[in-house]
């Protein structure tokens, strides 16, 4: 299988992109969020790929982080739900979106993505919620970025800010998304996460 395509971005289609890799051009289809992300054409890219072969074709699906595409296998892996409908499910949730959907039974939020009805959203719930951790909407993004010593600080921070505000009496789900909308740096302390936190809250 294809792990990754790398290439210039020679064209943005409806659906897909137009990848450049020693002269031969991949299509590579995308959810609209990854669209709103593309470099200029004529840049180069790097999109993680899943491959889908089916009787009469073969497609790249790709996406701009490692996380996302795990995402995207999980989501193609509930019954009734293809590579298009993962795609229609990552054009209107972020994977993190997702897995606050998916801990708060959100049936809503997911249903609204194109082809998605109340039944498939109540399935990927229910396949899913062992699969998708909320507390990766912290650490997900640190392992992507490579991060450093410093980053590091910052994830037991936010980790430290979840637990007081759970400790207060807040659901595990509301305090991640809350410490997740503030912005912080190596030098913040916990007190300061908690208080902005707390703001978003009320």
């Amino acid at each position: 299988m294809i792990a990754f395509v790398r290439g210039t971005l020679v064209a943005v289609e409806e659906e897909k992109v137009v990848i450049d890799i020693g002269g031969i051009g991949y299509n590579v289809f995308i959810s609209s969020s990854t669209m709103s992300k593309l470099p200029l054409e004529g840049r180069e890219i790097k999109l993680y790929t899943h491959m889908n072969v089916k009787e009469d074709a073969m497609q790249l699906y790709g996406f701009l982080t490692q996380d996302e595409l795990r995402v995207f296998k999980l989501i193609i892996g509930v019954s009734g739900i293809g590579p298009k409908g993962g795609l229609g499910i990552l054009s209107q949730l972020t994977p993190d979106d997702l897995r606050f959907a998916v801990a708060s039974k959100d049936i809503k939020a997911i249903s609204a993505a194109p082809g998605i009805g109340k039944k498939t959203a109540e399935k990927l719930i229910l396949e899913l919620k062992d699969k998708l951790s909320i507390e990766d909407v912290l650490n997900h993004s640190y392992e992507e970025e490579h991060v450093t010593g410093g980053a590091s600080m910052n994830y037991e921070v936010q980790s430290d800010a979840v637990q007081a505000l759970v400790a207060l009496g807040y659901g595990n789900t509301e305090a991640l998304k809350a410490v997740k909308q503030v912005e912080i740096d190596e030098n913040t302390s916990v007190e300061t996460v908690l208080k902005k936190a707390l703001k978003f809250l009320m």
